[in-house]
């Protein structure tokens, strides 16, 4: 997946240790993948996008 110079609008992401992570708390990924297909709450949830810095 590419990281583009700007984010993406209405995505917030407090990870700062994802590569994709610009200042202010945006995503630089060009799309992003959420998880779990079965989920039923919040906890059962994630960025399949995540990259490690």
């Amino acid at each position: 997946m590419e990281k583009t110079d700007d984010y993406l609008p209405g995505v917030k992401c407090v990870v700062s240790s994802c590569y994709y992570n610009m200042q202010g708390n945006y995503c630089t990924a060009e799309k992003i993948e959420i998880q779990s297909p079965k989920a039923q709450d919040i906890q059962e949830t994630d960025c399949a996008t995540f990259i490690k810095f």
